[in-house]
């Protein structure tokens, strides 16, 4: 017997066999006073308990599921006590019992400062359902999760706190500022992580990480420390993005481009020795930035300014600072006026350019975003200020020549919302390329596979062209760079690594004495440095004998967004392949952005965005899971409320099925009953044969639908999944099947039929459960609850077996009877017949056809309103067949309806006969005008081909009311 979470819980079934009635147990007020499982709550700070076996269910004392018999649709606020039962019961942590290879995901870990928005719940949805599908096809999973201490946006938030006290962060020392983070930390940091809980995100808790953790701290500095003893860290002063109110570098994705109106300026550069007609017109989005000017190029076959190569200009308000004029291929001649300024120390592409043919970079300023002494006057403004004070006084010297709108491209900082401003600092870099080799022989040779598949071309065009990694942040919140530099050395070329304080000095002092002083590097590592670690960091690594890091490394999958690729996981892949010497996970998949309904992505400004707890509020998670899950990878996906009640709709239908069937099984005490229920077996042929015609189809659908779901779960084709999932249940299980079942439980002509359709029920219906459980965990783990003869939760259950019998004919055959079925469903609709009438029939077919389907001939009475004492079969058309409605099925399939069993003819003939005149009048008046020279000739092509569309398809209706008339009146003539 499994061992139980809950000792104090007895092992018994949640629902005994007990047909209409639910254990009493469950609904004595006794039962109700019962305290729940705690709501959400979760101690950080506990040890990690050893893995224990998935035990039986064991929830019937603690009140936490409920029943479609005892409430008509499922309640959303329920699953919270299911999720913290889950839980308690110890089924997110891995089962070593079970022998196959593990399934390993890392949680792409949020920001520890962020709350949950749609892009969150898109990958927790996902992971999610990888999880728990191989959880249940019996391998040991672990999702590992975490958050990141996410440099920037914190310290961001914790200033503004301070601000609002009134204090500064220059005011505070850098312990006590880092205390004051930790504090926040502690009190709002675990906010993101309980949004993801009412995700359903079945994660393994005890090993939730944080990227400052001791363990991951430890790693960072030993991935640092091994990658400079390679020489792969180097420091140096290059161009990087620079947040002056943050005053620190920021990496490319946290630089986001907007379009902005902004202003192109033209200033006039003389031409040194030259006339006052001798000068060259710039067009610039930023003057300010000309006092950082060290050449100014044209376009090598630009006839306007050729002359003007090799000599100098003078750059305006230097006091007439000379730079050279030059020619280069790269100037765009057609962009302003063909003349380009280059000011390498603040433009990215005039870095490059001046990288390249040698010249000089000047910076003009500070690191808070005001101008230096290369300014001149100017120094000390902020950027914008000398901008305008700039102009004013280019326009009094008349080197101003005009100002014109233009559309700008604006960097602005994703954390802030300030203007970036690229700049040249000196910051610690990693050396990319050797590591970027590795990480594309990965892929060439097939090792790791990108899900979409066209995600590789950019992978691959990302790291043949990679940069060097800027790593350092002027940040106080962070990694700290394990550098130390003595006191009075120049700290470019005398400096110590080591990975403690201890360990430097000791350095220190063997190098220069026991006097010697030093200190650290007051920067700290971008937060994607660790993050780069995160699949390996988090299960032990650098210490390589940890159990978990032989247990689970290499991971199996990283799931998350396309947009960062380069950013994230091509970093995973290097530092992956670097440290361990292998590929940290085999399958990257990818997903889109979620976008509204219109398309347009989400944003604040916009007032679009969607909020997932709202939503949950609102439709419940399953719904919410369940529409996101639906899209394609890499591709985005339009999220909208229509979409969102369609699945609403769709877990109310579940619970239906699951109350009509709770409804239809046997009493507890009826032991012959469900000894012949159980009897039922469907993993042979044998099996199947003995079966009726419906029960036959539904089954071989099931077993079809389980093989197609199985193979396209295995390839990460969730969409599909939930499409064939939901087109079986909603198509072919309720509007069919449970209809006709209805025949057997509500009419049997013996105990047989009864126990026939009660056994298939069940066993289709738990299957899709299990099928849809990744998807909708919170409604299927209730309805399974439900269920007689639960022995084991839901989330732990075995997959439903592949391979199993299907009979292709039967399949076939019941086609033909539903082919049947609509078309006599469509003639009552077409000849208005009160839904509580039955109609007599014949049905006209061979004499194989005949065979089944009249042996299911209570059933198609059921569906389609038939009377079944008045329903024959024949192979021929019955005498009254031209007083009958004549219905064609199908190949060889008709069925005969007599009008005077569907309509009151002489009303009908009147009614119609009414219609007809009506249509005639409409029609005489469209040929008329069709028949008007002077409408042909004058009217618009289009407007008469509409005229003439209208006539054809009203002489069309018109003989077919005749013909409906015709055969009216001939029933009228029999009659009488």
């Amino acid at each position: 017997m499994l061992q139980t979470a809950l000792s104090t819980a007895p092992t018994t079934l949640l629902f005994a066999p007990c047909g209409n009635k639910l254990s009493p147990i469950l609904f004595s007020k006794r039962r109700r006073s019962l305290t729940l499982l705690p709501r959400w709550h979760f101690n950080r700070t506990r040890p990690r308990p050893k893995p224990k076996p998935f035990s039986a269910v064991a929830a019937t004392e603690n009140g936490v599921f409920t029943s479609p018999e005892m409430a008509k649709s499922f309640d959303f606020t329920s699953e919270e006590r299911i999720y913290n039962w889950w839980e308690s019961q110890g089924y997110f942590r891995p089962n070593f019992d079970r022998g196959s290879v593990p399934f390993v995901i890392s949680m792409p870990p949020p920001n520890v400062t962020g709350s949950l928005h749609m892009g969150h719940a898109m990958f927790v949805t996902l992971e999610d359902i990888m999880v728990r599908y191989h959880r249940m096809k019996g391998r040991s999973t672990l999702w590992l999760p975490g958050t990141d201490h996410a440099g920037i946006a914190t310290q961001l938030v914790v200033e503004r706190m301070l601000a609002s006290e009134g204090i500064k962060r220059a005011e505070l020392s850098r312990d006590e500022f880092t205390k004051r983070v930790w504090e926040w930390k502690e009190k709002y940091g675990g906010t993101i992580t309980n949004q993801i809980r009412r995700l359903g995100a079945s994660c393994d808790w005890t090993r939730e990480h944080f990227t400052l953790d001791e363990q991951l701290s430890r790693a960072v500095i030993e991935a640092f420390v091994r990658l400079h003893e390679k020489g792969l860290i180097y420091q140096g002063s290059y161009m990087v993005n620079w947040s002056p109110s943050l005053q620190t570098a920021v990496s490319d994705l946290e630089v986001e481009y907007s379009e902005e109106s902004g202003t192109l300026y033209y200033i006039k550069y003389r031409v040194a020795g030259g006339s006052r007609s001798d000068y060259l017109t710039i067009a610039t989005t930023r003057p300010e930035t000309l006092f950082g000017d060290v050449a100014i190029a044209v376009h090598p076959k630009d006839d306007r300014y050729s002359k003007y190569v090799g000599m100098m200009a003078i750059v305006p308000m230097t006091y007439g600072r000379h730079i050279p004029i030059i020619s280069d291929k790269h100037v765009d001649k057609d962009f302003g006026t063909g003349v380009l300024k280059i000011s390498p120390g603040h433009d990215h592409n005039d870095y490059l350019l001046a990288r390249k043919l040698g010249l000089p970079i000047l910076n003009i300023m500070n690191k808070d975003g005001t101008l230096n002494k290369v300014a001149g006057l100017y120094c000390g403004l902020d950027r914008f200020e000398a901008r305008k004070k700039l102009w004013a006084e280019l326009e009094e010297t008349g080197l101003a020549v005009k100002q014109e709108a233009h559309t700008l491209r604006v960097p602005r900082s994703q954390r802030g919302g300030e203007i970036i401003e690229p700049l040249v600092s000196k910051q610690w870099f990693v050396t990319m390329e050797p590591l970027a080799e590795k990480a594309l022989r990965a892929v060439e040779r097939g090792e790791l596979t990108i899900i979409p598949e066209r995600f590789e071309k950019i992978y691959n065009h990302w790291l043949s062209n990679i940069k060097d990694w800027c790593i350092s942040r002027q940040l106080w919140w962070g990694h700290r760079i394990p550098v130390w530099y003595i006191v009075g050395k120049d700290c470019e070329e005398e400096y110590i690594v080591a990975r403690s304080a201890d360990e430097a000095l000791e350095k220190a002092r063997a190098k220069y004495g026991n006097n010697v002083e030093i200190y650290q590097d007051p920067d700290v590592l971008d937060t994607w440095f660790s993050s780069a670690l995160w699949p390996f960091s988090t299960l032990g690594w650098p210490d390589v004998s940890e159990e978990d890091f032989r247990r689970f490394y290499p991971t199996t999958m990283l799931e998350t967004g396309h947009d960062i690729l380069f950013f994230w996981v091509a970093r995973m892949v290097m530092m992956g392949i670097e440290f361990t010497g292998t590929l940290p996970f085999s399958y990257v998949y990818l997903h889109g952005l979620i976008r509204d309904s219109q398309g347009h992505k989400m944003s604040k400004t916009l007032g679009n965005v969607i909020d997932p707890i709202d939503t949950i509020k609102d439709f419940g998670t399953d719904a919410l899971r369940f529409t996101l899950a639906l899209g394609t990878p890499g591709q985005d996906l339009n999220l909208s409320t229509e979409r969102l009640t369609a699945n609403k709709a769709f877990t109310n239908k579940l619970w239906n099925a699951g109350n009509f069937l709770l409804q239809n099984l046997p009493t507890r005490n009826d032991a012959s009953a469900w000894k012949n229920i159980l009897a039922y077996k469907f993993d042979s042929e044998e099996s199947l044969i003995g079966i009726p015609l419906p029960e036959r189809w539904v089954v071989s659908k099931l077993h079809l639908l389980i093989d197609m779901t199985t193979t396209s779960y295995d390839k990460f084709f969730f969409g599909d999944v939930g499409r064939e999932t939901y087109d079986f249940f909603w198509g072919d299980f309720a509007d069919w099947y449970i209809e006709a079942s209805k025949a057997r439980l509500y009419n049997s002509r013996g105990h047989s039929d009864s126990s026939v359709a009660q056994a298939v029920l069940l066993y289709v219906f738990e299957n899709i459960l299990k099928l849809l459980h990744p998807f909708m965990p919170f409604v299927t783990e209730e309805l399974w609850q439900a269920l007689p003869q639960r022995k084991e939760a839901l989330m732990v259950s075995h997959w439903p077996q592949t391979s199993l019998p299907r009979h292709a004919n039967s399949i076939k055959k019941f086609e033909n009877f539903q082919a049947l079925t609509r078309a006599i469903r469509n003639a009552r609709a077409e000849y208005s017949v009160e839904p509580g009438k039955r109609i007599s029939a014949s049905i006209v077919a061979s004499e194989e056809v005949i065979q089944y389907i009249s042996e299911e001939k209570e059933v198609l009475a059921l569906l389609s309103r038939l009377d079944a004492q008045n329903v024959h079969f024949t192979n021929s058309p019955p005498e009254d067949a031209e007083q009958s409605v004549h219905l064609v099925a199908g190949e060889g399939l008709e069925a005969y309806l007599p009008l005077a069993d569907m309509i009151d003819i002489s009303a009908e003939v009147e009614r119609l006969s009414r219609r007809l005149s009506k249509m005639q009048t409409e029609y005489d008046r469209l040929k008329a005008r069709l028949s008007s020279p002077e409408f042909v000739e004058k009217a618009p092509e289009d407007v008469v081909h509409g005229v003439q569309e209208k006539a054809a398809e009203a002489e069309e209706k018109i003989i077919l009311t005749k013909n409906r008339l015709a055969l009216l009146k001939s029933s009228v003539l029999v009659t009488e």
